[in-house]
Parts: structure tokens; sequence; C-alpha cells
């Protein structure tokens, strides 16, 4: 395989005119883009000046697309059809495009007839051939009589017309569940062209699938590292190009959709091993996790065990949790994680080549020299190695009496909904985290989206569906860290009785918390009293309770695993929240 594949974008992925979409493409650093057809129709600029805006801006147009309905009609349809299709080459013509897409029909004169579609798509490319182009014939998964890739190409095999080959799309090919190893037998030149795209696990219409709910490889569920290999391994060397139909990056910034598409492509090559970049970094979890303004973590145990050398910065510790208190900055917010890898400069490189953005830091005489990395949301991320970081803090000497706290289990950052698929791509390529399931759950004030992401360390990613209006007292992106303790209810009386702000669990829950497991009358009279939530998975359970808001948007939780259990307690949010909220008005 070579790793020298050229990399596309549809223009459909992206919002904005014909003129942004391809700015954006060019300056994420893609080498041709798919010429979608109403991209064309809605712009001021003729053919002939979209190809020289191209070349200026270094995009080769690939493709373009789409022509449906044409083949396996009747001699009436055929004509008029030629004729389109006699437009659409005059068009490519002017636009340097030597490549159309052809879409397996879903119109209702289609006939359910290979020999008739193999006849006729034979006419269409010896006319296209005539003006030396080329016909890529797509099986759409919702066609009329023709939706399987393994169908389009024995159509395309029965026509044998050299400039008449078979586009291969991901989505189409394995949102039906059909084998993509079959490509295989498929010869690399009889394969014109290649469509990626992921999707999220839906049941749902395929169309509407297709049309509303695709992602960038690496966002949702498909496996797109197996499916590209074996159209690589048929002989394939077109470029590796995106098509994706998806609701928010068709709203949002064309730079950053476009940035986030090329990130999705690099991260795909990596995982055919067609770059030399250094593999994810194996993180040893969390080095710090640094929060902005009063955070109240004495009142959790903690101790101010240091002072930064040159910054307004302190250090609290408990266990082995470290936090710092960062008195610059949004107050009440996450600002920064500190992520402890083995080797920092490698994880560095491996984030410029996979477009993470770098963040510049100052150190001061002798302090350590930390990289750091710009996630979607702003979070900045910092790669450390060991311990180093700990010699720019000045002890204290000071000492506190600890609650039971451990360390860090995950930290909770809640994303904007249009950064949501974006953040979980981020932290899978950059940081080697894998994404769990994504949930949606029913919050007091509207619906809330969430995945977590592990590996090392772990983090959720929450993200509100829809926000309406002023009328939802909730708090703009909460965040929150989760400490890790041995007993949580033993953890949770100790809080209490120091004056710990904790939040209280209304008596309903328990009540059905009863009803609906197994839990001993007396497990469950002691979750109520110290107000402790719970939950099991089929490896383990999961014991955690939650102090009030500490500034404009930051709380705390503290969580015991027992056993395998590997979730994060969503099945208990909508409760959490409410308690919140409740907290907020004074009860």
């Amino acid at each position: 395989m070579r790793p020298d594949l050229r990399t596309a974008i549809a223009t459909v992925c992206l919002s904005g005119t014909l003129d942004d979409k391809l700015a954006a493409a060019a300056e994420a650093g893609f080498d041709g883009v798919e010429l979608f057809e109403n991209d064309l129709l809605a712009s001021r600029r003729g053919p002939a000046e979209i190809r020289r805006r191209c070349a200026d801006l270094g995009l080769n147009i690939d493709l373009y697309q789409p022509f449906r309905d044409f083949e396996a009609v009747p001699p009436d349809v055929l004509a008029r059809n030629l004729r389109r299709a006699g437009h659409k080459f005059d068009v490519m013509a002017e636009l340097g495009a030597d490549t159309v897409l052809v879409c397996s029909s879903v119109s209702p004169d289609a006939i359910d007839d290979d020999d008739l579609a193999a006849e006729q798509l034979h006419l269409l490319a010896t006319r296209a051939a005539e003006r030396g182009l080329r016909i890529a014939y797509e099986a759409l998964a919702w066609g009329r009589y023709v939706n399987g890739y393994e169908h389009a190409w024995r159509i395309v095999r029965r026509a044998a017309h050299p400039a008449l080959g078979v586009c291969l799309d991901s989505f189409h090919i394995l949102s039906k569940g059909d084998d993509p190893r079959a490509i295989r037998a498929i010869p690399g030149e009889k394969i014109f062209f290649l469509q990626l795209a992921d999707a999220p696990t839906l049941p749902m219409d395929v169309l509407q699938w297709s049309r509303h709910h695709r992602l960038f490889p690496g966002q949702g569920d498909f496996d797109l590292t197996t499916f590209t290999r074996n159209v690589l391994d048929a002989g394939y060397r077109g470029p590796l190009s995106l098509e994706v139909f998806n609701d928010v990056f068709r709203q949002a910034d064309p730079y950053r959709a476009a940035v986030d598409a090329m990130r999705s492509l690099v991260a795909l090559k990596d995982s055919l091993g067609l770059l030399d970049v250094p593999a994810a970094p194996v993180s040893t979890g969390f080095a710090f996790a640094e929060v902005v303004g009063e955070s109240n973590l004495a009142a959790l145990g903690f101790t101010r065990a240091g002072v930064h050398r040159s910054k307004p910065v302190e250090l609290w510790t408990q266990g082995e949790a470290r936090v710092l208190v960062n008195a610059e900055g949004e107050p009440g917010a996450i600002g920064a994680l500190g992520v402890a890898v083995p080797d920092p400069a490698a994880a560095a490189h491996r984030a410029k080549v996979l477009l993470a953005p770098p963040l510049s830091r100052e150190a001061g005489p002798g302090e350590a020299p930390l990289t750091a990395i710009a996630a979607p949301d702003g979070t900045q991320i910092f790669l450390c190695a060991d311990e180093d970081w700990l010699g720019d803090f000045v002890p204290t000497g000071e000492s506190a009496s600890p609650a039971g706290i451990t360390g860090i289990d995950h930290v909770a950052l809640t994303q904007p909904f249009d950064n949501f698929d974006e953040a979980t791509l981020f932290y899978r390529s950059v940081l080697g985290l894998e994404p769990g399931a994504t949930t949606e759950f029913a919050a007091p004030f509207g619906l809330v989206r969430g995945r977590g992401v592990s590996g090392g360390v772990r983090l959720t990613l929450d993200a509100a569906l829809v926000r309406r209006g002023g009328w939802a007292p909730a708090v703009k992106e909460p965040q929150h860290i989760a400490f890790t303790c041995t007993d949580a209810l033993a953890c949770a009386e100790v809080l209490r009785q120091s004056g710990a702000r904790l939040v209280d669990i209304p008596g309903n829950y328990y009540d059905d918390l009863a009803a609906r497991t197994d839990l001993s009358a007396e497990r469950v009279a002691a979750l109520r009293e110290h107000s402790v939530l719970y939950d099991r998975d089929d490896r383990g359970e999961y014991l955690h309770f939650y102090t009030e808001l500490a500034g404009a948007r930051v709380f705390f939780e503290v969580v015991q695993r027992i056993g395998g259990y590997g979730g994060f307690g969503v099945v208990n949010a909508p409760i959490r929240m409410a308690a919140h909220h409740e907290a907020r008005r004074g009860r």
C-alpha cells in the first residue's frame, strides 16, 4: 500500500458558498474536491472560472456528481437521459473534471433488467470516452433494483467498457451490513472512485440515516480501516475522498469542519500503516486537572501543597489526586488537563501531524518544558512525563486531614453541540482514547447526549442537543472532576461532617432503587442516608456522590468502582441535574 494516496472532500460536506467550501478545503490541505452539482448551480462563477479558482488553490476536481436515474429505462426516457448526459459532459470539459458519478436508479421508470442496464451504461461510457471522460457507477443503498456494490460490479463487468467502472461508498456498503471482503475480487483499475463516510449505529430508514447522520471516519461505529484496506488491496490508487451528509457539518464553520475532515483521513491513513508517525501514546493517568478560580478543595480534604514559582497557580493534593487552582482565566472552569505519557515529544509530534493546535507556553528559569495542545472545546491538554512538572511548585509545608479521596477517576467536559463528534475524533486520534457507546437521556431542561472515551485516562463528553431561549436555568456547559475513593459511604460521611456542601438526593430515588434492584434494605438505607447514587453493569457496581457547584460551572464527584464496572453512572445524571438545580435555587 502506498503512503502517497491523495485526499479529497465532497463540497456537500461543508457549509457556505462554493467559494467558501473550496477555500476551506484548500486551507485544510486537501488535494482535490468532489464537486456537488448543486454547489455549481448556486455559484456565480462559470465552470471555466471554477476550474481556474481550483487551480489557484491547488485543488483538482476529482469527481463531478451526481448524475441520477440513468440506466435500465425505456427508449424515450433513455433519449432524454442522453441529452442530460451531453450537457454534463460539456460542463465537465469546462471544469477539467474527467469522472462523473452515476448513481443507481431510484426512478419509477427503471426496469429490473441487468442486461438493459449494462447495455445503456455501455452506451453512456462510449459517449463519455469520446470526450476523454469516465463513468463511475455507484449502487445506492436505497436503489430501486441495484442497491449493493456486488450487483453494481456485475453490471459494470457485463457492460465491458474501459470508460466504465464502479464507485465504492463505505456508507452504502456498511450501512446494509454487506461484506466488504468481496471488494478484493474487483480489479483495482475498475474501481474508479472511493467515497468514505462513517456513521453511528442507528435503527432507522437508510435514506434518512444517510442524508442526516453521516460522520467523518473515526467519529462513528463503522470499521473503515478494514473497509479501506480491502479497497487498497484490490489495487485502487485513486484519492481517499470524503462524502458526508451531516446537518451539523453543513451549518458549521467550513474551515473548522474541513480541518476535522482532514484529521479523520490522517487518522485513517495512520490506522492503515501508511504514515510514519508515532503511535498513539499510552497514558498512565492524569498528571493533574486544573480549575480556574476558587474551588473550595480544602472542604474535600485536599492539602494546599505548593505554589507555582512564576504563575498564580496553587497545587492541591490528596492521595494521588492533584488539582491545580489557577487565579487567571474564566472563573469556575476546568482550564487544563495534564495527561501523563511516556514520551511527550513523540506525543506532541503525533498531535501536530493530526492537526491539533499547539499552545505556546512560557517557562521560567528551571521550569519543566511542558508541551500543550488545544482540544476542540478550548481545554488545554498538557503532555507530561513522570513528575518533573512538580518541581515548578514551591512546597508550602501545609497539611490537612484527608477524606479518603485517592485519585482522579475521570473528567467530564460539556461540549458545544457542534463540536461533539469533532471532540470524539480528536481524543481518539491524538491521544488514542477509545470511544464508548453514545447515550442520550432526558435531563430536566432538555435532551443530553454523552459519550465516554477511555484509555489510561477517562473523559466523558456531553452536549445539550437543543437550547431554547432563557427559560432553562441550566448551568452553561457544566464540567466536573470525578475523584476515586475506596469507600464512598465512608467518604461521604467524613465530608459531610467536615462541612462540605454535598448534593442531597430525593427519597423517591431510593424508594425506586429498592424496588428495581436486589440490594438489601440496609444497603439502600445507607445510600439514602449519605445521598450516594448507585449503578451497576454486568461486571460490577458504581457508587457516586456530588458536591454543589464550586464557582460558575464546576463541581466535583466522588466515585467508587467495585469489580470491573466500566461506565459513568449516566442513568443517574438526570437525578443529579435536578438536585443541582434545586441547590442553586436554595430549594
